[in-house]
C-alpha cells in the first residue's frame, strides 16, 4: 500500500556497526528495503538478529554507520538531533514490551505526556487524550494509575500514548512480550484495527512467528544483521 507514490520507510544499504573493545559488532549489514504507507510489517528473528537496531534507526533513536534511512522521503541520517527529536515527536509512535508508564501519573497524564513535550496547546490536549484513550477502549480507567491497571490495560495505555500525537508510523517492539496469550491477542487485534482504520504504517518486532503470520501483511526475516527473507502474505 503505497501513499503519494512514496514509501513510508526506505532503507538504502543501511549498516550499523558497534565497537566493543577491539571487536566490531555488525548489528545491521547492508539492508535495503521499502515499506509502503499503511503496511503492517513484522520483523522476525532471534535475539541479536538486528530487529531492534533497525527499529531504533527508523525511530531516529540511533544513526547508521553508513547507508541511508528515509521516512516519507526525509533522510534521517542527515538530520541533526533537534530534527530527529521533531521526527520522533511528530511522525513516530512507539510501543515497547515494558509499558514504560510513569507510576505516579494517572493514565490520562501518561497519555498526555508526548503532547506536553511537543508543546501542543493545552486546549487541544484534553480532546486528543480523550480520543486516544477511547480508541484503545479505556475511557472508564482514565484516572487510574498504572499500578491499578492490569498488564493488558497498561499496554493499551502505552498504545494510547503512542497514538496521541497522531503519528504516521507506529513502531512496536515485542508489544505482547509481557502479556498472556489471550491479552496479547487483544492487543494485536487492536493494532490491526488501528492499521486498517487509520491506514497507519506499523512495523512490529516479534520473535513469535505465529503472531506475525496471523496479523501482518508482510514478514521480514532477519538473521545476523542481514535481511534473510522478505515475504508478502497472500
Amino acid at each position: 500500500m503505497q501513499g503519494n507514490g512514496q514509501p513510508a520507510i526506505r532503507a538504502d544499504r543501511l549498516t550499523r556497526l558497534y565497537k566493543m573493545g577491539e571487536t566490531t559488532v555488525r548489528a545491521l549489514e547492508d539492508i535495503s528495503l521499502e515499506i509502503g504507507t499503511g503496511e503492517f510489517v513484522a520483523l522476525l528473528g532471534t535475539s541479536g538478529s538486528g530487529k531492534s537496531t533497525l527499529l531504533n534507526l527508523i525511530a531516529g533513536l540511533d544513526r547508521p554507520t553508513s547507508g541511508a534511512i528515509y521516512a516519507h522521503g526525509k533522510n534521517l541520517a542527515e538530520m541533526d538531533s533537534e530534527e530527529l527529536a521533531r521526527h520522533r515527536s511528530q511522525s513516530i509512535g512507539m510501543v515497547f514490551q515494558a509499558f514504560n508508564l510513569l507510576p505516579r501519573m494517572t493514565m490520562a497524564e501518561n497519555v498526555e505526556l508526548p503532547l506536553r513535550l511537543a508543546e501542543v496547546d493545552r486546549n487541544e490536549r484534553a480532546q486528543r487524550v480523550r480520543d486516544a484513550i477511547e480508541r484503545v477502549g479505556l475511557s472508564a480507567r482514565t484516572n487510574h494509575r498504572p499500578t491499578e491497571l492490569s498488564g493488558g490495560e497498561q499496554q493499551r495505555a502505552a498504545l494510547a500514548r503512542a497514538l496521541v500525537n497522531r503519528p504516521a508510523i507506529l513502531l512496536a517492539d515485542e508489544p505482547t512480550g509481557n502479556l498472556d496469550s489471550a491479552t496479547g491477542k487483544e492487543i494485536m487485534d487492536l493494532l490491526r484495527e488501528i492499521n486498517l482504520s487509520l491506514r497507519m504504517t506499523i512495523v512490529m518486532v516479534t520473535h513469535q512467528r505465529e503472531l506475525a503470520e496471523r496479523y501482518s501483511e508482510r514478514l521480514l526475516l532477519m538473521r545476523d544483521g542481514k535481511l534473510e527473507a522478505d515475504g508478502v502474505r497472500q
